[in-house]
This record gives C-alpha cells, structure tokens and sequence, in this order.
C-alpha cells in the first residue's frame, strides 16, 4: 500500500481563524509555508511516497489557502529528494488545459520525474463560478448533484482532460471540440524558419499546435481524480486508467464502487483506486481525539458538511450512519488504536492508495510532525496488509 500526505492547506490553527479573514494575514502565510516544508522533508526522509494539495481560490477564511497546487509541488519538490508531488486536484472546468499540460511538464522536469497530476471538476460555486465563467461558461457542481449543470460540468472536465493527455502524447495537437478548437481558426503563420525547422503549418497557416515541454514521465506522470463518489465518475476513472481517490463513505458504497472499478478496468480488486482518510496519531487515544477535534471534526462540521459531504457517509439503502473509526473511515488516536483501525479497513477493503488528511495549522506543528512520524515509523510497520516495512520507515 502506498501512502501519500494530503493537505487543503489551512493557514492557522481554530482560535487564529475565527478571529476572522485569516488569509490576509502574510505572517500566517509565511508560517504555513515554512512548516510545509519541514513536514515535507520528514516525510521524504519516512518515505511517504507522495504530497499533494487541492485547488480553490478566495478562502479568506483561512481553510484550502492552496489557489495553485502546482507552485506548492514546486515548492516542497524544491526541498524534498525521491518524495513525489502532485495535486488532488486542479479544477478543469475553469482551467485553459494547455496551460495545465505546460505547468505539470514543467514541474515534472524540475522535479526529476517526481510530478503526480490529479484532476477534479469544482464544487466550490464562490470561486468556480468566477474562474470558469470566460473558458467554459459552466459553474461548480455540489456533490450527488446530478441534472444539466452537473451535465455541462462533466463535458468540460472529460473534454479539457482529453486535450491535456493528447498534449503530453502528441507531437503536434489537433483537436475541434464543444468548448475548445485547436487551433481556434484560420491563424495565418508565414515564419519560414517554422517551415523549416518547426510543424503544423501547411500553405501559411496554422493547423496544429505543439505543447512543450513534454513530461519527464512517459506517457504521462500518473493521474489522480479526487475524490469520485458516484458510480459514473469511478466507471470513467476505471475507463481512462485513472486513480480513483474515495472520500470516506459508508462501508456498503465503498465495497461497492471498489467492485466496479475492478469490473470495468479489469484490474485485480483494489488496483486503480485508493481512500481517503483523516489520520491523527499521537502518544495516547485522548491527546488524539483532543487534537482531532480542533482539526478533522471542526473543518468536516464547519467547512465540509455545508456541501453535502456527509450524505455519502449514509448508508445507500438504511441512511444510517457508520462508526467512524470502527470501520476505519478515520485512523485517529495512540499507535495500537490506529494500528486496529487499519487493519479492519484493509480486511474489508483491498486498499492499494492511503492518502491521509493532514491538517496543517489546526493540529500544531510539533505535533502533526510526531503524527507523521508515528504513522509511518510505528503503525504502518505493525500492518501486513500495508506493505510498509518498519525498517524501510525508520
């Protein structure tokens, strides 16, 4: 099983947020970038096999401050030596897809082959609404939303993600599609050193377009969806050869989207797809669940739940809630409760990807630096099933 760090990020702890417009604070800022860093490169050091950070833009409040995922991997791929980076995930629908198949060729040369990329479709209407309105013309979609909006989302997503795979394949790219025409139209070039040391022009004018760089990683570095809860995007995911990422759902739906991942890749049960969860380890059960609730439960209630995340915990038929971390949707507390909390998620659920919830800024530094530390070095060692030798940890 590999396991990757996940982070929104936020940009202080509960008491500095709720005084209010957190984010415009630089000094809260620079804080976050310099613990960033510092847990990044003890977790190269523990052999997390990757990091990865959302999008969304306008977080005043303090929450997701992570407007651009690709400068953050820049940032910690910069410090770090065989951790990967990515993000989880750039928001198609209100991105221009040849600046995304730019950006992460980049970052996968400056990285040595070390980039990730992971792509999801906005639910945040404040921001996705602004940012997608002159590329699309489609706004953000809530989760379990499903009609027209949701609809016009979805083509803007598959069609920016089939232009991004095709400008990381191709030599020269054409591609006439609902939202985007490449090229646009009849661009006259007359440059003779294109005819003669370059491509795609044919009589003086512009028929094909070459994206460069291309990637490091060939075909393309690996690709992520966060985080699929229906049963269309895990069949697509599972179509296109991408990594679906679950949010934590109710046991029954995730047994479920698990078996039909495998059913339409083809795949053995758990490759292609991962979960994930909020993980919170400390020296007792307690000091864990002290630190969980400033963190995973505060940000879920206040930020999450508002958008409908919790219906997916619901049982698909009864509508009753699970236990959390009886059924391993949450891995929080001393090392031997987390350490039996894994272990009953991987005897039910053939997990090959753990990407775990780390709550910079709301769980204080020191100790979400001791909780990366005891997850690696401590739990994972313990778990068969989790592939992770202690000695590869320590």
């Amino acid at each position: 099983m590999k396991v990757s760090l996940f982070y929104l990020p936020s940009i202080g702890s509960r008491t500095e947020m709720e005084r209010g417009m957190a984010a415009l604070r630089g000094d809260l800022y620079d804080r976050m970038l310099a613990e960033l860093g510092e847990q990044a490169r003890l977790a190269d050091e523990l052999l997390y096999d990757s990091i990865s950070f959302t999008e969304h833009h306008f977080h005043v409040e303090g929450f997701e401050l992570s407007n651009n995922p690709i400068l953050l991997d820049l940032f910690v791929g910069m410090q770090t030596k065989r951790l990967r980076v990515g993000q989880l995930g750039i928001v198609l629908p209100a991105q221009n897809p040849i600046r995304v198949a730019e950006d992460i060729a980049m970052l996968d040369h400056m990285t040595g082959g070390r980039a990730n990329a992971g792509f999801a479709r906005g639910y945040q209407r404040r921001w996705v609404d602004v940012m997608a309105q002159q590329t699309h013309g489609v706004r953000g979609v809530q989760p379990h939303e499903h009609d027209a909006i949701d609809a016009a989302n979805r083509d803007a997503f598959e069609e920016c993600f089939q232009i991004i795979k095709a400008a990381w394949s191709q030599d020269l790219l054409q591609y006439q599609g609902r939202f985007w025409r490449i090229p646009p139209g009849e661009t006259p070039w007359d440059i003779e050193y294109t005819n003669r040391f370059g491509g795609g022009v044919v009589d003086g004018v512009v028929r094909q377009v070459g994206v460069v760089p291309k990637p490091v990683q060939r075909p393309h570095p690996p690709i992520f969806q966060p985080f699929a809860s229906s049963e269309r995007s895990i069949r697509w995911c599972a179509s296109e050869g991408v990594t679906a990422i679950l949010p934590p759902l109710h046991p029954a739906s995730e047994e479920h989207l698990f078996r039909v991942y495998a059913e339409v890749s083809g795949k053995a049960p758990g490759d292609g797809i991962g979960v994930l969860r909020d993980v919170v380890v400390a020296e007792t059960d307690e000091e864990a669940m002290a630190l969980w609730a400033d963190s995973g439960l505060y940000c879920g209630a206040a930020w999450f739940e508002p958008f409908g995340f919790a219906k997916g915990l619901a049982h698909p038929e009864t509508g009753e809630p699970p236990d959390l971390l009886r059924e391993g949707l949450a891995l929080v507390g001393s090392v031997d409760s987390v350490t039996h909390q894994l272990e009953r998620l991987l005897a039910r659920l053939p997990a090959r990807w753990l990407f775990a919830w780390t709550y910079n800024g709301l769980i204080p530094h020191p100790k979400l630096m001791r909780s990366i530390e005891l997850f690696a070095t401590r739990v994972l060692p313990r778990v068969a099933d989790a592939g992770f030798s202690a000695e590869s940890a320590s």
